[in-house]
């Protein structure tokens, strides 16, 4: 095989190294936004809390500024009683003061079922709390090994593009530019092994002549269906069938078992 064909084949082997490589850099920004997003998420659930407590704090606040409205009219009616000079008003008085204590302990009881509400709020508070820890622990961990593994595969990167352009003045320009084209056009993969005959890539079939031509590595031959550069990829060793002997006398090991 002809030392520019290997290299060329190398080229290939890196470029697609690298683009592997950059994608999946190009998927960190969205893996970190994803983060971000969950740790917001956790500490929103915290917020809702404390926010529903406040509610119900203010709420507390308001029925029992309410309470103190009415024990102050029933103060003011008991007052009153003293003034009043027929029995009819007196009646009506008594009766505004029972609806009003009647008001007010309606609110009393309001007022302790919010009380009951706070106590619940006030542990999902907590709980909210230890998981926004955890939670943001183990996001913030995972974050960390992301931009670890950021780190090493930039360092990746440019050791591959260090070797690309070692390779590249290996390449006969000639070959270069049709191996650049390509792989333009083909969004980075140019060149396909025939591997059984067939292209690896379309799966075509070769010709045989193209086949026997391929295998001497003597010259560039595209892909007559997708357009790639064909390389022969000789057979694992492991593919290649034992040959039988010749030897008559040779036993055959499954006959004698």
């Amino acid at each position: 095989m002809e030392i520019a064909f290997d290299n060329l084949i190398k080229l290939q082997d890196v470029d697609s190294e690298i683009n592997a490589v950059s994608s999946l850099l190009e998927a960190i920004p969205a893996q970190i936004e994803a983060i971000d997003r969950n740790i917001k998420a956790t500490a929103e659930i915290l917020t809702q809390a404390k926010e529903k407590l406040a509610a119900n704090q203010k709420k507390r606040r308001d029925l029992e500024g309410d309470v103190k409205s009415f024990k102050e009219q029933i103060a003011k009616f008991k007052r009153q009683l003293n003034d009043v000079k027929t029995n009819k008003e007196y009646t009506a008085l008594l009766k505004e003061i029972d609806e009003a204590r009647h008001k007010a302990d309606k609110i009393e009881e309001d007022i302790l079922n919010e009380m009951i509400a706070a106590d619940d709020i006030e542990k999902d508070i907590k709980a909210a709390n230890a998981k926004k820890a955890e939670e943001e622990s183990r996001l913030h961990k995972d974050k960390d090994a992301i931009f670890a593994g950021q780190k090493e595969l930039e360092a990746r990167k440019s050791r591959l593009l260090k070797e690309r352009d070692a390779l590249l003045p290996q390449v006969p320009p000639d070959k270069l530019k049709l191996y650049l084209q390509i792989s333009k056009r083909m969004k980075g993969l140019a060149m396909s092994p025939v591997t059984d005959d067939f292209c690896s890539v379309c799966q075509m079939r070769v010709r045989p002549q193209i086949l026997n031509d391929l295998m001497e590595m003597r010259q560039i031959i595209v892909c007559e269906a997708c357009g790639r550069i064909l390389y022969w990829q000789k057979p694992k060793k492991e593919d290649v069938p034992e040959e039988k002997s010749d030897d008559p006398n040779k036993v055959d090991e499954t006959v004698r078992r």
